[in-house]
């Protein structure tokens, strides 16, 4: 027989390099996919959403606010090209979001489908056998009785159990009893909604549309892709989805707080009264008459969408003629607030000219002048109405053929005639005043003042599932942090009866449990610690 040291290794052999197995592509797939359907992987998708999304809120969205959009690349001309090349004005709709998005939605299903499959076989079985030594059990207990009432305990304890809610199963002088299957059924709920909430947005977000419109009093607004300011339609989204109808903004009104010293001028409330037309179904093409008021937070529902109020603001109605007394321009003006006080800025084009300009204008509802010269608003109502302009002379860039904003004018090109350094004072006018343009361009009239609103016109058929598969999770992990998943046995021993108990997860009252099982089936008190039941 060879020694010791003839069968062990030589120190100063060479290593023997280790051989792992070749996996295949079908290996590497199952390892993929075990990885991405694992709760770990679930858990870091669901942080990534979250921390993804912040950029939503950091930055103005083009589904949203694209009037912000326009003006962040105004304000940041080198900044932002770059921020829109990896779509922080679109985050949700950008191809990281996307990514990160089915990949979760992969990831639950695979976390979820196997555990309900599980679950449902779980729902159908027994409860487990009695094990042979209950005193391995976390909570245990040996009661001692009389041969008579020994001899009743299984059957006892059959009823005592049944009647607590246990699904009961006895097997010669053992029972088995299980409860809490609620508890596994609350936690699938509770991911499947979280797959159903991620559907509904998705299917929702694919179908929905945003259009903005602003009105002032008195316009209307005619519920077709013609009719909006700036629109965000879905992925899905077919130009048939939008119900013919018509908004008219009939009277914007505006309560401020006067009473309170220190919140002056503090808006209280904004009412947007309207009138629409809608058509009655949708086999009778026939309009109805509807009336409504639109509030911050309460919208106007209509055919198909919502109508929410986002803005609101001055629109002072201005005529424009030439030195012959022609109009050029005439109408009234959405005046963007740059104030809580509603100090506005407005921006005028007269390109139908003999020579082209354009005005930069300043409203201030309740005028004052500071020390400095410089001129500001006491008070948000229009108690002392003051328009202020300057005046450009030069090419609007209309005839480029790209679009402009038109809260904003490009004065690259332009010659400035009236205001700053020009050497001629900036034009004010009160209400009802006209004074003469310099360079003989003809008068500016502030003929009248009137509100607008800012309009959403919204539709996502996903909302109304998304509150559903919410609340469906709420419910769902009530249940599994509430109902506590137990299996208790029961088993006739020589000098009386044993009780034991597990659970799944910590069940601090597990020990009590077993003791008031014991007090009922012995009729004494009872009492236990997990040192006594071993």
């Amino acid at each position: 027989m060879p020694s010791s040291q003839q069968s062990r290794p030589s120190l100063d052999a060479p290593e023997q390099p280790i051989n792992s197995p070749t996996l295949s592509v079908a290996g590497w797939s199952r390892w993929i996919w075990r990885q991405i359907t694992s709760m770990r992987t679930a858990l870091l998708l669901l942080l990534m959403l979250a921390v993804a999304a912040v950029p939503g809120s950091v930055f103005p969205q083009r589904s949203a606010d694209p009037n912000g959009v326009t003006q962040y690349f105004d304000n940041n001309p080198q900044l932002a090209p770059v921020l829109d090349a990896i779509q922080l004005f679109d985050v949700y709709t950008s191809a990281w979001f996307s990514a990160i998005y089915i990949l979760l939605f992969i990831s639950l299903i695979g976390c979820v489908v196997p555990r309900t499959l599980v679950h449902a076989k779980a729902l159908r079985s027994a409860p487990p056998a009695a094990p042979r030594l209950f005193s391995r059990m976390p909570a245990s207990l040996k009661v001692k009785t009389t041969k008579a009432q020994s001899a009743k305990v299984a059957e006892q304890a059959q009823v005592l159990l049944k009647k607590q809610g246990y699904r009961v199963v006895r097997t010669g002088d053992a029972v088995s009893a299980e409860r809490g299957y609620l508890r596994e059924t609350g936690n699938l709920v509770f991911h499947l909604s979280l797959i159903g909430v991620l559907l509904a947005v998705g299917i929702g977000g694919g179908q929905s549309y945003s259009g903005q419109r602003v009105l002032v009093e008195g316009e209307t607004f005619v519920n077709n892709l013609a009719g909006f300011d700036s629109f965000a339609p879905g992925t899905f989204f077919k130009e048939e989805q939008l119900v013919p109808f018509s908004v008219t903004l009939d009277k914007f009104e505006v309560d401020f707080d006067f009473v309170n010293q220190t919140n002056i001028g503090t808006p209280l409330d904004f009412r947007a009264s309207v009138s629409a037309l809608i058509p009655q179904s949708a086999q009778n093409s026939t309009l109805a008459k509807k009336t409504g008021v639109i509030r911050v937070n309460e919208p106007l529902a209509m055919p198909g969408s919502n109508i929410y109020l986002t803005g609101n603001g001055y629109a002072p109605e201005i005529t424009i003629r030439d030195k012959k007394g022609n109009i050029t321009y005439s109408g009234a003006t959405a005046f963007l607030p740059q104030s809580a006080k509603y100090t506005s800025l407005g921006v005028i084009k007269v390109p139908d000219v003999e020579k082209q300009f354009g005005i930069i204008s300043f409203f201030y509802p309740t005028v004052a002048e500071l020390d400095t010269g410089a001129l500001t608003s006491l008070y948000p109502a229009p108690i002392d109405p003051l328009l202020t302009m300057n005046v450009y002379v030069g090419d609007l860039g209309l005839d480029g053929g790209s679009p402009k904003n038109v809260y904003a004018l490009d004065t690259s090109a332009m010659t400035q005639v009236a205001g700053g350094k020009s050497g001629v004072k900036g034009l004010r006018l009160q209400l009802g005043e006209t004074v003469k343009l310099p360079g003989d361009l003809g008068t500016v009239t502030f003929d009248s003042l009137k509100r607008f609103a800012s309009l959403d016109v919204s539709y996502n058929p996903g909302g109304f599932w998304v509150l559903v598969f919410a609340l469906m999770a709420l419910g769902g992990v009530t249940l599994s942090l509430l109902v506590p998943r137990r299996r208790v046995w029961v088993r006739k021993t020589e000098t009386g009866f044993e009780v034991a108990a597990l659970a799944r997860g910590d069940d601090p009252i597990l020990e009590k449990v077993v003791a008031e099982v014991a007090e009922a089936l012995s009729g004494k008190t009872t009492k236990t610690t997990k040192s006594e039941s071993k």
